[in-house]
């Protein structure tokens, strides 16, 4: 429920436009008749929005609206008036508030005014989020059995509210898992609340899971949600679960089992209705048989099991990676479009990414767009350890000529179309190779829908079916 403070020093006024807003708008309301005791109010209840009145003695709302400038407090403000004074509201805008009404103005337009205010709230801490994110992955891209099989399971329990754990090497996409799950499964509107267990201090591991209570522990001025409660009736994530020490285990396994949390030095049990998607890269029945991770919140996190399969696992999926990376880095640069050469993809390919999987991707490809020479970004711009690793693997390159296992002998007279057409050739001969020619399971190998997509590859190509 939206929880909205009413700020007035006359206290008739406040207690009555909040009834109407609780009546009208179905809002949770709290009231505080000054300035100093809105600031202590909002230092310790979770609000949604502020209506604040900008004439008061003492403490007035200029002072309201500096003070959560100064600390950086996101909650959006509506500031009402009596005077009409424009100038003043103007002020009251510049100084961080989202709109101002009259206090004649119908009750009704500022109830859609507050959820206005709340929705853009909303929005622009989405956008925030998603500006993070914008070109820094590749989603769920890739056609290769294993993703396909990943997507297919994750479409299934996306409606499902149990736990979900999520197990894959290090950068391998798993909170791409997790926020998948979540698109799927949970309302549009509802949060996803990421939590990366292994970068959190662990004096402060239950504040931020649980939240605390003002004065709980020293430092703590002022009441804080924790991430259960953010993440409200969507999605938490927790990252790296197998980080977390045993106190905050134990607590998380109380919470999953008792579905409510008690904030660090509270006593009142808050109900939570998230669902929880936990992540790790560790072994964690090795850890629970060592004693590093009790067997009760393994069991109770692990009642459904999805494995993101690492990249060379789907090396047929690099050259879509790839190709999504290397548009993505030309536009966050302002660079103009750079095409990738079949040397390079070749070379990509034959890479095992066992180090960091779709991430050293990424960055492989972000280091070869800085070393490129427009428009091609061929074989001498991939990183010299890709080179190396992927000569080592294909076993027939060394260190001092890497394109001698790429392409064939002449080929430096052929065009761009030309060579991607000879990597592609040179592709699927190999894996009809390791296949024995059977067309099926060499389609599947490759990631493609099925054998008559990949018998028409081969016509295009001219490799007969023998």
């Amino acid at each position: 429920m939206t929880r909205v403070l009413v700020v007035d020093d006359v206290s008739a006024v406040a207690e009555q436009y909040a009834y109407d807003l609780r009546r009208l708008g179905d809002f949770h309301t709290l009231v505080a008749t000054g300035g100093r005791e809105a600031l202590e109010l909002l230092a310790a209840e979770a609000v949604d929005c502020v209506i604040l009145d900008l004439e008061m003695p003492g403490v007035d709302g200029f002072d309201v609206l500096t003070a959560l400038a100064r600390e950086e407090r996101e909650v959006p403000v509506i500031v009402y008036t009596g005077t009409g004074d424009f100038d003043r509201c103007a002020r009251a805008i510049r100084l961080g508030a989202y709109g101002f009404i009259d206090k004649s103005e119908p009750m009704r337009r500022v109830v859609e005014e507050i959820r206005g205010a709340v929705e853009r709230g909303r929005l622009a801490g989405e956008v925030a989020r998603l500006r993070e994110r914008l070109d820094e992955d590749a989603g769920l891209l890739g056609t290769a059995a294993p993703m396909l099989e990943l997507k297919e399971r994750i479409a299934r329990l996306a409606p499902i509210p149990s736990p979900v754990l999520v197990l894959g090497e290090s950068g391998t996409g798993k909170e791409l898992v997790a926020r998948r799950l979540h698109e799927l499964g949970r309302p549009a509107d509802a949060p996803f609340v990421p939590v990366n267990s292994a970068a959190l201090p662990e004096s402060l591991v239950e504040s931020e899971l649980f939240g605390h209570e003002k004065g709980a522990f020293t430092g703590a001025d002022r009441m804080r949600q924790g991430a259960f409660e953010f993440a409200a009736a969507g999605t938490l994530f927790l990252d790296e679960v197998g980080e977390l020490p045993g106190a905050a285990q134990a607590k998380l396994l109380r919470v999953l089992e008792q579905r409510e949390v008690t904030r660090v030095g509270g006593t009142r049990a808050l109900a939570v209705a998230c669902r929880v998607v936990a992540a790790t890269h560790r072994d964690l029945e090795a850890d629970v048989a060592e004693g590093r991770f009790r067997e009760d919140l393994y069991y109770r996190l692990n009642v459904h099991v999805l494995r993101v399969p690492p990249l060379r696992e789907r090396l047929s999926d690099v050259p879509l990676l790839a190709d999504h990376f290397l548009s993505a880095t030309c536009r966050r640069y302002g660079i103009a479009p750079l095409e990738l050469g079949a040397d390079a993809v070749e070379l990509l390919m034959t890479y095992d990414w066992r180090r960091n999987n779709v991430r050293e991707l990424r960055n492989a490809i972000e280091r070869m767009v800085i070393d490129a020479e427009p428009p091609i970004v061929g074989a001498d711009a991939v990183p010299a350890e890709v080179r190396r690793g992927a000569g080592a693997r294909d076993g027939s390159a060394s260190d001092g000529d890497e394109s001698a296992a790429i392409l064939p002998p002449g080929a430096e007279g052929l065009t761009y179309r030309e060579l991607k057409e000879e990597a592609e050739r040179r592709i699927v001969r190999s894996a009809l190779r390791r296949h024995d020619g059977h067309v099926t399971e060499t389609a599947r190998a490759l990631g493609l829908a099925d054998h008559s997509s990949l018998l028409k590859i081969m016509r295009r190509l001219g490799i007969e079916r023998g």
